[in-house]
């Protein structure tokens, strides 16, 4: 993770005991791995991922309140899948941010995963990007471990 005045990267990477294609097809299922807390519905259930140009990483509420929290602009199955946007407390932002996750095949038939999460503008939040990247750290990696727990065979 860096930071700067005006945004930050940051970088979580982990060895997974699937196949890059399996580990792939299960970040297009957020549902299913996606911390609740770290929605505005409270609901993993409630998102859902397009992996196509243009696509949503949107949620939907049963009030039917919604949420676009990314926008996907590069899909390369079992590869690379890029989306843009501004997650959780920086859509309020005047800032945007590209994540991307990066699948390199590794030995056994698992994988290398590398999220990066590049993200700039300008941040009216206490603390500025020196204090937003360390929780956009903090809750990237634990997406990233819960991906890797179910990759795995965990709930």
């Amino acid at each position: 993770m860096s930071s700067a005045e005006n945004g930050c990267v940051v970088t979580e990477t982990v060895h997974i005991a699937a196949a890059p294609s399996q580990v792939y097809e299960l970040i297009l299922q957020p549902a299913k791995w996606w911390n609740p807390q770290h929605t505005f519905s409270h609901d993993a259930a409630n998102l859902s991922l397009e992996a196509r140009a243009g696509g949503c990483f949107c949620e939907k509420a049963s009030d039917g309140s919604s949420v676009q929290h990314l926008v996907v602009v590069r899909v390369a199955p079992g590869k690379l899948l890029t989306l843009r946007g501004a997650l959780g407390p920086f859509q309020a932002q005047a800032v945007d941010g590209a994540l991307t996750w990066s699948l390199q095949p590794a030995s056994n038939g698992q994988t290398d995963l590398t999220l990066t999460y590049v993200l700039g503008g300008y941040l009216s939040l206490p603390g500025g990007f020196a204090r937003w990247a360390k929780a956009a750290d903090d809750m990237l990696a634990e997406q990233v471990g819960r991906l890797q727990k179910v990759a795995e065979g965990g709930r």
